[in-house]
C-alpha cells in the first residue's frame, strides 16, 4: 500500500520552487495533507484513489477530533489544491475535494486602536535607544498598512522620498506601489541618518545586516506598546487592520483600501465595512436620544 508521501512532497516542491508560497504558507500545507496522509494510511487506502465519499469521512473526522470550522475550511483548501494539481497532470481522472463543503465559520472581525491608541502607540521617544528606528518602523506601519514579511524585506531602495512611496513584494509575488505619509518619512529620514543606510542594506536590518526576522519584530512590538500603556495585545497586523479601518472610515473608498492593502479579493477588504458599521452604531447609541428604551 502507498501513502502518496511522494505526491505530497513532489506538491509542496511545487508551490515552493514555481509558486513562490511562502514558508508559513507551505508549513500550513504540510500539517493539512500530513492529516489527510495519515487517515488515508490509517484507512489503507492510497491518496490517488481517494473518492469524495473519502474526503467527506476525513473531515467528518477531523470535525469529530475537534477542529473548528475555519481549520477545516483550510484542510480541506489545501486538498482542493493538491487534487488540482494532480489532475492538471493527468495523475487523476478526476479531483475527489471538488464537490465538499467544509462547515462555515463565524467571521471574527480583528480588533484595531482607535486613532488616539495609534499616535499614543506610534510616538516614541527618539531619544531612547534605538528609538529613531522604532519612531520610523511603528510610523511605517501605521502610515502604509504594509505586512509583517514586506517590512523585514524592506530595502532603503524601495523607498521613493521625493515622491512619498514605497514599493513592496506582496503575496504571489506581487508589486504594489504605496504611499508613506509624511510623519513615516520624517521618521525614516532621520533613522537613516543615524543608521546610514545604503541603497541595498535593509531598512530594518537584524544582525551582521541580515534581515530583520518576523519574531524580532513581533517581540520590540509588544515590549513599545507595554511601555507606550497600550494594553490591547499589539502586533504588526494590528497596525495594518487599524490602517485599514481608519483609511475606510474616512474615505468610503473600499476599491481604494483594497489596493492600497494588495488584497486579490474585495471579500477580503469588505470585513473592514463591518467594523466602519460596529463604530458608527456605537456613536448612534451613544448620540440618539431615542436609540435605546428609556428604563
Amino acid at each position: 500500500m502507498n501513502t502518496a508521501a511522494g505526491p505530497v512532497e513532489d506538491y509542496l516542491s511545487h508551490l515552493a520552487v514555481e509558486r513562490q508560497t511562502s514558508a508559513h504558507t507551505l508549513d500550513a500545507y504540510r500539517r493539512d495533507l500530513s492529516a489527510l496522509t495519515m487517515w488515508a494510511a490509517a484507512q489503507s487506502r492510497d491518496l490517488l484513489e481517494l473518492t469524495g465519499d473519502d474526503l467527506r469521512a476525513f473531515v467528518a473526522g477531523e470535525h469529530r477530533r475537534g477542529l473548528s470550522p475555519k481549520s477545516l475550511q483550510r484542510r480541506l483548501s489545501a486538498c482542493r489544491s493538491f487534487y488540482r494539481w494532480l489532475l492538471k497532470l493527468g495523475r487523476i481522472g478526476a479531483s475527489p475535494a471538488d464537490a465538499i463543503r467544509a462547515p462555515k465559520a463565524a467571521r471574527k472581525l480583528p480588533q484595531v486602536l482607535d486613532v488616539d491608541e495609534a499616535m499614543q502607540l506610534v510616538e516614541v521617544s527618539t531619544d531612547a535607544p534605538l528609538g529613531r528606528r522604532d519612531r520610523a518602523l511603528l510610523e511605517l506601519f501605521y502610515s502604509s498598512g504594509l505586512r509583517l514579511s514586506e517590512v523585514c524585506a524592506l530595502k532603503w531602495s524601495d523607498l521613493d522620498f521625493a515622491q512619498g512611496l514605497v514599493t513592496v513584494l506582496g503575496k504571489g509575488s506581487k508589486q504594489r506601489v504605496v504611499p508613506v505619509g509624511s510623519h513615516a518619512r520624517n521618521a525614516l529620514q532621520a533613522w537613516r541618518g543615524e543608521s546610514c543606510g545604503q541603497p541595498a542594506d535593509f531598512v530594518f536590518p537584524g544582525r551582521a545586516g541580515k534581515q530583520i526576522t518576523s519574531r524580532a519584530v513581533q517581540l520590540r512590538m509588544k515590549r513599545l506598546a507595554a511601555q507606550r500603556g497600550v494594553f490591547k495585545r499589539v502586533h504588526p497586523h494590528l497596525l495594518r487592520h487599524s490602517f485599514a479601518s481608519h483609511m475606510l472610515e474616512s474615505s468610503g473608498d473600499l476599491r481604494g483600501v483594497q489596493e492600497l492593502l494588495g488584497h486579490a479579493d474585495i471579500a477580503t477588504t469588505q470585513i473592514y465595512t463591518h467594523l466602519d458599521f460596529q463604530h458608527l452604531a456605537k456613536v448612534y447609541d451613544a448620540a440618539h436620544p431615542r436609540a435605546k428604551r428609556k428604563p
